[in-house]
């Protein structure tokens, strides 16, 4: 009697899923998965749809990464703003599966930022080790400044 009770369980988890990624999608997605039989296939289905190979993804790390070495701080724009332009394609690198490290968006900031935080680089130079300081601190540095 335990083992139909399990079995029925199991079943019903397994078209709770089904149903869960269905209501998910687009109508546009739903009728290509439709014919799927099991959630396991829907699943392994969107995920090659939408995340792509190995080959694709590396392709995308790199070109998020050749964007992130153009930006460049303009002279209007904030700390802030220019460090979450910063973070947000770093994010996205790390979200392909590449290593991006927040040491490399403080080098970034600290080598593209305009001269008038010359002031406030130099009392972090004087104060601190530059290639142990982090993101948070460089950010809080800078907007004192602001």
């Amino acid at each position: 009697m335990a083992q139909i009770k399990v079995h029925k369980e199991k079943t019903s988890r397994k078209s709770k899923a089904k149903a869960t990624l269905f209501v998910a999608v687009s109508t546009t997605i739903f009728t290509r998965i439709m014919c799927l039989k099991t959630g396991k296939e829907v699943w392994d289905y969107l995920k090659e749809e939408y995340e792509g190979d190995e080959r694709i993804r590396g392709m995308q790390a790199l070109n998020l990464i050749r964007e992130f070495e153009m930006q460049r701080m303009k002279e209007s724009e904030t700390i802030k703003e220019y460090s979450h332009r910063l973070l947000d394609i770093g994010n996205k690198v790390r979200l392909l599966g590449s290593k991006f490290s927040d040491s490399r968006i403080v080098e970034k900031i600290l080598v593209t930022i305009p001269e008038r935080y010359e002031a406030s680089i130099t009392t972090l130079e004087n104060t601190r080790d530059l290639s142990e300081i982090t993101l948070a601190e460089l950010l809080n540095s800078l907007q004192a400044q602001e």
